[in-house]
């Protein structure tokens, strides 16, 4: 006796191990909305919404002097199209983007116009749709906290 399966099995047999399967299903979700599950669920889908590097294309302005970064793409591997306005265009040696722990985390390095190494250490701030960290001025050789908005 052959199972519409084709498989060999009894459709009785076939039928019960899809209840099986379904009472399982089920189980997983009514558990996944007690106890801990909620917190890794929630942890998880907010960490795949950041993980869109995306969200880091456009132009962002720091609002203490007008300085700008503008972000034109993102490559597969997290590289940068970005210019920095001072006011004038200046190439970024490297500009890349990675994402840790959720958090979108941007790195760009200066070398020409007299930077020589400076760099911005900039984290993506979803809630205030800002980038916030620091700028290393290499010539300086001084830190400061800092934020860009976007434009």
């Amino acid at each position: 006796m052959t199972g519409r399966a084709g498989h060999g099995h009894p459709p009785s047999l076939v039928r019960a191990w899809g209840l099986v399967a379904l009472v399982a299903i089920v189980g997983a979700d009514a558990a996944s909305a007690q106890g801990p599950a909620p917190t890794r669920q929630s942890a998880s889908a907010a960490g795949a919404q950041a993980t869109d590097l995306s969200l880091l294309t456009g132009a962002w302005v720091r609002p203490d002097g007008g300085y700008v970064i503008l972000i034109q793409g993102v490559g597969n591997f997290g590289e940068l199209q970005a210019t920095y306005f001072n006011p004038k265009p200046l190439p970024f040696a490297k500009a890349r983007a990675v994402l840790d722990s959720g958090v979108l985390h941007a790195r760009f390095e200066l070398q020409a116009g007299g930077y020589g190494g400076s760099t911005y250490d900039l984290r993506y701030d979803r809630n205030s749709d800002r980038l916030i960290g620091t700028y290393y001025q290499a010539v300086a050789k001084q830190s400061f906290e800092v934020e860009f908005a976007r434009k």
